[in-house]
């Protein structure tokens, strides 16, 4: 029986996904899949999402939408950055 707890598992789900566990965690992780359903299925969702992701063109972002985004970012970088 795994040791893992789900919380365990998702704060380790993108670096499983990404190949960058190895040796016994990747081990636990995996005992934790196959014993837990839920974690199972996040870990099947999120695959098939990055493969439906990766297979998308990327879209140019409308103008507006864009000029809003850049205006708050400098708003941001002014103030102090995320944790202001």
């Amino acid at each position: 029986m795994s040791l893992l707890t789900c919380n365990d598992f998702l704060k380790e789900l993108s670096d499983y996904l990404d190949e960058g566990v190895e040796g016994e965690l990747r081990r636990e992780l995996e005992g934790h899949i196959n014993e837990c359903p839920n974690c199972w299925v996040m870990l099947d969702t999120t695959k098939k999402t990055l493969q439906i992701y990766r297979g998308l063109e990327p879209e140019p972002i409308p103008t507006g939408l864009h000029s809003k985004l850049m205006t708050a970012l400098a708003k941001k970088m002014v103030s102090g950055g995320p944790s202001s």
